[in-house]
């Protein structure tokens, strides 16, 4: 009986790598109560039970945040309201804007701007998503609406990170890692 080395190294080295890399993949949707740390965010608060609690009165607010993904792990951005950074978002965070009702332009670029434009209404919360997609030389960040459940399914940390203005015009560029 002869072995082939090549029968047997190369479909046990994929499964070791497989298994190895899986774990690091896996996102296991967290529990409600355990979507964020009962934590004093900046703009907002999050509530003992995992939930963003209601604006302050007279105010909306808008929930931006990040799944974890292996995809541009190492990248953070600024989201923008005209000139002016108001949260930045690296993997795996998210951060409240409280703010006054009425038509929002909020903006995220890298190599490419997107736009998401939110009328906010008195006492409302929104959730927006961030993601990346593939770009030629950094990701390109994309903002979408997304739904409470999409939010509260994650095992998010609160963004601590600073945002950048834009600096002209044409704006930053990207920022870069973490420093």
């Amino acid at each position: 009986m002869t072995i082939h080395l090549r029968n047997v190294i190369l479909p046990a080295a994929l499964a070791l790598s497989v298994a190895s890399v899986a774990p690091a993949m896996a996102q296991e949707p967290a529990k409600p109560a355990e979507a964020a740390k009962p934590a004093e965010p900046a703009n907002g608060s999050v509530e003992t039970s995992g939930r963003i609690s209601a604006p302050p009165a007279g105010k909306g607010q808008v929930v931006f945040f990040r799944p974890g993904n292996m995809m541009g792990m190492a990248l953070s951005f600024s989201v923008h309201e005209g000139d002016t950074g108001i949260g930045k978002l690296g993997n795996g965070s998210y951060f409240v804007y409280v703010t006054d009702p009425g038509p929002h332009l909020f903006t995220i670029q890298s190599e490419a701007t997107d736009r998401l434009t939110l009328e906010v209404d008195v006492g409302e919360t929104y959730y927006v998503k961030q993601t990346i997609g593939v770009g030629i030389v950094a990701g390109r960040p994309h903002l979408a609406p997304a739904e409470q459940g999409d939010f509260e399914r994650l095992k998010l940390k609160e963004s601590t990170k600073k945002p950048s203005d834009l600096k002209s015009k044409g704006g930053d560029k990207a920022d870069k890692a973490d420093k």
